[in-house]
């Protein structure tokens, strides 16, 4: 599949003065252009509060994040394009402990910012999937993976946890390199618990990344308990019904899951 680049237009919106090429891992439509990384967005107004965030906040020794790059005309996207400096380092989903850490200090610098609009706007796989995690949506019936999203459902109980700003996606974009601290990138914003996040990436881990069963049980209160790997399980899992439901293909298979569900409800 040919991916689209961005156009010589766009680059020099951007300052950027080299041709763009395409960049591994991801979904598969990040470029590069010197020490210019770009990538379409999907909700521009999502892309605009990120990247003002993400302008304002502060690195520490414990995180530091990819820092946007404001186009020429004084704005942020230019024709669905975004663009940050690129920021030294790889991602390795097998850290996890250290991707839970830089995920606790991002959250923490986080704190405090109101709930984005924007997020009321926002219909993609992604958000469907964790609306129904956390019940604002039914599960419909005859969803992809009902088998687990059912037994999921009934186990869950009302947690008392302030919601704050978080990033969804930590586990594959948190960057590790020598001397310098995880760098946060690739920001995919919701309004939850902050532990909700650390256990998307526990759950991540367990599914996709080998982490043991030891580990996620020596994890769960470090990420608020099985209430809140049972929502993470759910946002994973539900997304496959939103794709399904925007027509796009099923990425992934009920048994990639079922030892993680065993495990967190005590199968």
């Amino acid at each position: 599949m040919v991916r689209e680049s961005p156009s010589p237009e766009v680059l020099a919106a951007f300052g950027a003065r080299e041709g763009a090429v395409l960049l591994p891992g991801g979904q598969g439509g990040t470029w590069r252009s010197g020490e210019i990384v770009l990538k379409r967005c999907g909700l521009v107004a999502e892309a605009d509060w990120a990247a003002v965030v993400l302008s304002e906040i502060e690195d520490t020794a414990r995180f530091r994040v990819a820092r946007p790059v404001r186009a020429r005309d004084g704005g942020w996207v230019v024709q669905g394009w975004h663009a940050w400096w690129l920021t030294p380092g790889h991602p390795d989903p097998r850290r996890w402990d250290e991707v839970l850490a830089a995920g606790e200090a991002f959250h923490e610098a986080l704190a405090g910012l109101a709930r984005p609009r924007f997020l009321d706007e926002r219909d993609d796989p992604w958000t469907y999937g964790e609306r129904i995690a956390w019940a604002e949506l039914p599960l419909p019936d005859g969803a992809v993976m009902a088998e687990l999203l059912e037994p999921l459902a009934r186990s869950r109980r009302p947690v008392d946890l302030p919601f704050q700003v978080v990033h969804g996606d930590l586990l594959g974009n948190v960057m590790f390199a020598d001397g310098l601290a995880p760098a946060v990138i690739d920001w995919p914003v919701y309004f939850r618990p902050a532990h909700w996040a650390l256990a998307v990436a526990v759950v991540d881990a367990a599914t996709w990344h080998g982490a043991p069963a030891a580990w996620v049980e020596r994890t769960a209160d470090r990420v608020g308990g099985d209430q809140l790997l049972i929502r993470a399980l759910m946002y994973r899992i539900a997304t496959n019904e939103g794709f399904r439901r925007a027509g796009m293909p099923v990425r992934e298979r009920t048994a990639d899951y079922r030892p993680v569900v065993e495990l967190v409800l005590g199968s």
